[in-house]
């Protein structure tokens, strides 16, 4: 994040499933915890809006004084959704902005675009949710396929049942597109497909 220096860091000492499936521990002179709705901290494990603390915190935003950098106790909102386990190690697991709640349950939108992801017929995939009246948002996939592939939602719910997905974690619309509209250093425009999505109904 552009409003911090170095935050978490792994260690040549860590273990290959922390080393290479987390995003590291906090550095000397840095906190950092996951937090709920209510900016109070999680349990161990619990997935909430990750807060940094430390050294490295930026201390504002040029001519812009009206936004506030970090609270009164000094702790800065990254916008990321995060998990830490007892060892401290965090796991990035999405952007607040993008969680799903289905009917009050939250969908694990980067989990279930990194199984999509490994479907055979799948080249590129972001999840959105689509407006719904009864549950709030249902899950919309946006998908790419790969040459001379057939992508439907039949198939790619089929897929995720084989994976023991939750069923209120399907997709459940989904659009294929030639590519996916991205910026120009290569990220995914989720508020794009999002607009995209509000004029979708449910299935396809």
């Amino acid at each position: 994040m552009t409003e911090n220096g170095a935050v978490t860091v792994t260690r040549p000492e860590d273990p290959p499933e922390k080393a290479f499936e987390t995003d590291g521990r906090p550095l000397p002179g840095m906190e950092v915890r996951a937090v709920d709705a209510q900016d109070r901290p999680l349990p161990a494990g619990e997935e909430g809006r990750l807060q940094v603390r430390g050294c490295s915190n930026f201390v504002g935003y040029l001519r812009r004084p009206d936004l506030d950098a970090v609270d009164a106790d000094g702790w800065f909102d990254t916008g990321d959704l995060a998990r830490i386990d007892a060892e401290g190690y965090v796991r990035i697991t999405g952007r607040a902005k993008d969680i799903i709640i289905r009917g009050g349950e939250n969908i694990p939108v980067v989990e279930i675009e990194g199984l999509i992801y490994k479907h055979p017929d799948v080249q590129d995939v972001a999840i959105v949710a689509m407006p719904d009246e009864r549950l709030g948002e249902r899950a919309c996939a946006f998908v790419t396929a790969k040459p001379g592939a057939t992508l439907t939602l039949e198939g790619v719910v089929d897929y995720l049942g084989q994976q023991h997905v939750s069923k209120n974690y399907l997709p459940e619309h989904l659009e294929v597109l030639a590519e996916l509209p991205r910026t120009a250093s290569g990220k995914i425009q989720k508020f794009v497909l999002r607009d995209l999505a509000k004029g979708l109904k449910r299935g396809a």
